[in-house]
């Protein structure tokens, strides 16, 4: 499988690579233009290869190494094939990319990264695992630039032997199959009086400072909560509630703090890494579905009118329930019938609920 390995560089923003940002942002503006052309006069649009030929020889006068101006001819052609259009301009406002597609482009020794005669000091907080396939140095919205490297590594199948269903909520990140509640860190709400403030004042520099540090701290307590229940599970079902949607609604702010997809990206390769089988299920009805019985009793929440509802006892079995956790352990129930239609073996996994 393809992994990504991602390495802030030391000190300030390299001067060189900022030069290199914005000639790749004139090749790719260059493809732009080359588009619209072929587009006004009714001709084929040109593939990669064609813009790789027409930028032949450019890269020594523009300072760029050639396996840059190759990745990103082909990356403009594969983002209009995908949507179908021309993709937008790169400006002064674009964050800095200077992509190449071959690892002997880049030597990496010792903690550092030679990339065009120039060295860089790299925070090396991990070994690379594997061959390197391809990479780029990326820049976020604060100016700390990244080296990203695209790595092949061997899987490993060193998961659990356990299941878990996963429901995901606001107030708590997720309730687990089995009675866990993992607690939602609403680092966003923490910041935002600091946010504000910033805002008011019209510091740009710090109000970019703060969603960094927010989106930092967000992904780094979601990358300890994935890699702990894809250790310790071999089945990991998830429910397929729609962030989108939600987005829309008054509970947006809420939403963009819990980062559901991210969760379940990160959970989805992750367990294709460790050996683990992942599935999103259909979380209808999950909440009001008694997990005990099986069956949907008069006594169960209903709509959105009852969405208060926490804890509620099943008038057909007595069973008492949190509504979390008996949506977790519904969503489990229906995550190992599509296990079970994907591996073809009546006993993939291991045994327990949790």
């Amino acid at each position: 499988m393809i992994l990504t390995y991602r390495y802030r560089i030391k000190g300030k923003p390299a001067r060189t690579l900022v030069l290199q940002a914005r000639e790749v942002n004139v090749v790719w503006n260059f493809c732009g233009s080359t588009q619209e052309a072929a587009r006004r006069h009714n001709k084929r649009w040109p593939s990669g290869f064609d813009l790789i030929n027409l930028t032949t020889g450019a890269a020594r006068e523009l300072g760029l190494h050639s396996d840059t101006m190759q990745a990103v001819c082909k990356e403009f052609a594969a983002r209009r094939n995908k949507i179908r259009k021309r993709p937008r301009w790169r400006g002064k406002k674009s964050l800095g990319w200077v992509p190449f597609q071959a690892a002997r482009a880049i030597k990496i020794e010792d903690g550092t990264a030679t990339f065009l005669g120039h060295r860089y000091r790299l925070w090396y907080s991990r070994p690379i695992d594997g061959a390197i396939k391809c990479g780029c140095f990326s820049a976020d919205a604060a100016g700390r630039w990244y080296l990203n490297l695209q790595c092949e590594i061997d899987e490993v199948d060193d998961c659990g032997s356990a299941e878990v269903g996963i429901d995901l909520g606001l107030k708590t990140l997720a309730a687990t199959s089995g009675g866990e509640k993992i607690e939602n860190l609403r680092h966003g709400r923490a910041m935002q009086a600091k946010l504000a403030r910033a805002q008011r004042a019209g510091r740009k520099r710090t109000v970019r400072q703060i969603h960094a540090k927010i989106e930092r701290r967000r992904r780094h307590h979601l990358h300890e909560v994935s890699k702990r229940l894809v250790q310790q599970n071999r089945l990991v079902a998830v429910g397929n509630v729609s962030a989108a949607k939600l987005a829309k609604t008054r509970m947006a702010k809420s939403v963009y703090d819990a980062s559901w997809s991210t969760l379940r990206h990160q959970l989805r390769y992750k367990a294709v890494r460790h050996g683990a089988v992942y599935v999103e299920v259909d979380e209808r009805w999950s909440s009001q579905l008694c997990s005990a019985c099986g069956s949907l009793p008069l006594s169960r929440p209903k709509g959105i009118a009852q969405l208060g509802v926490r804890h509620w006892t099943c008038s057909d079995c007595g069973a008492d329930h949190d509504r979390d956790l008996n949506a977790a352990r519904n969503i489990l129930v229906s995550g190992r019938s599509i296990a079970l239609q994907l591996t073809g073996n009546p006993r993939p996994l291991g045994r327990g609920r949790c």
